[in-house]
C-alpha cells in the first residue's frame, strides 16, 4: 500500500494512549484529575494547574471548524494528497484545538465556513498509526 502522507512518528511515552486509541477508532484526550482541565498535545503536566495526575477520556469526536486553509500546492513530495486539500484548526466539544484535515467536503470557501460543525472520522493508515480526520457533520 502506498501511503499518501507521511507517517507520524509517535515515540513519546506522553503521547502513547492518544495513538493506541486512535487505532481502536477511539479520541482520547489527556485530562487532568486534580483540575478537569481537558487537553491537548499529550504531555506530563496539565497545562493549567500544572500538576501531574494525568488520565486519559474518550472525546464525544465532535466540535466546530474554528479555522481553515484550503492548499492548491504540495510543498512536500513526501505528501502525496491531490491538491486542493483543506487544513483545518478544530475546535472539539470538550474544548482543545486540533490540527487536522477536513475531508468529505468539496474544497470550496463558499461551503466550508468556521463554526460549521464537524465529526470525527478515523483514516487507518497501517497497522499502526491511524489518524483523526474530520467531516461536517450532517
Amino acid at each position: 500500500m502506498e501511503l499518501d502522507r507521511p507517517l507520524p512518528n509517535p515515540i513519546t511515552p506522553e503521547a502513547r494512549p492518544f495513538w493506541d486509541g486512535l487505532r481502536e477508532g477511539k479520541l482520547l484526550l489527556p485530562r487532568c484529575q486534580s483540575c478537569g482541565h481537558v487537553f491537548f498535545y499529550p504531555r506530563v503536566l496539565c497545562p493549567r494547574c500544572h500538576a501531574r495526575d494525568i488520565t486519559w477520556t474518550q472525546a464525544s469526536g465532535t466540535g466546530t471548524l474554528h479555522a481553515f486553509e484550503i492548499a492548491y500546492q504540495v510543498f512536500n513530495k513526501a505528501w502525496r494528497v491531490k491538491p486542493p486539500y483543506v487544513l483545518a484548526m478544530v475546535e472539539l466539544a470538550e474544548g482543545p484545538r486540533l490540527m487536522s484535515n477536513l475531508v468529505n467536503v468539496e474544497p470550496d470557501p463558499r461551503i466550508i465556513k468556521c463554526e460549521m460543525p464537524v465529526r470525527v472520522v478515523f483514516c487507518k493508515l497501517t497497522d499502526e498509526i491511524t489518524l483523526p480526520l474530520f467531516e461536517p457533520a450532517r
